[in-house]
């Protein structure tokens, strides 16, 4: 099972990495990317938390190096993994995991943002627009993969995929 759990975290890295870089919303200092919360919420439901936070971790780290990504990306990325990811594992429910991306990553990480921005040299830096731009990433990400989710778990596709059946 370990093994299955890192190839699916390998593939959600290259996938969020490769994507990432095509579909990019750069709004100042930040680099909005509804992709990597569209991969956080398969992430949450496929692999679960721990290997949801490396996927996110190693996905912001290539994209920080590749200049597609921000600092801003990992407090935003692994905080909205692991909330999705709790969210989906309490109540068993997609669309959970997808309130969790948004909450975890549009208002926690744009809050732990705040001292972040401060750190590395941004003091006129505003929280507004960065939550707002956060909100709207990942809801978009996030609706994307509910949708992709929902349709496979009406396929019976999800359910197999998770040995459920």
């Amino acid at each position: 099972m370990k093994s299955r759990k890192l190839t699916i975290t390998a593939l959600l890295i290259a996938v969020n990495v490769v994507l990432s870089s095509i579909i990019i919303i750069p709004l100042g200092p930040v680099k909005a990317a509804p992709v990597q919360h569209f991969v956080n919420v398969l992430s949450a439901v496929l692999v679960g938390p721990w290997y949801g936070l490396a996927q996110a971790l190693i996905s912001s780290v290539i994209r920080l190096l590749f200049g597609t990504g921000s600092v801003f990306a990992f407090p935003g990325s692994m905080i909205g993994v692991l909330l999705a990811s709790a969210f989906y594992f309490y109540r068993k429910h997609i669309f959970m995991a997808a309130v969790g991306e948004v909450l975890g990553t549009g208002i926690i990480g744009s809050l732990v943002c705040i001292p972040l921005s401060y750190f590395i040299g941004f003091d006129d830096f505003l929280i507004k627009p960065l939550m707002i731009t956060f909100i709207v990433s990942s809801a978009i990400g996030a609706l994307i993969s509910y949708f992709l989710l929902i349709t496979l778990k009406k396929r019976g596709i999800l359910d197999k995929f998770l040995n459920k059946k």
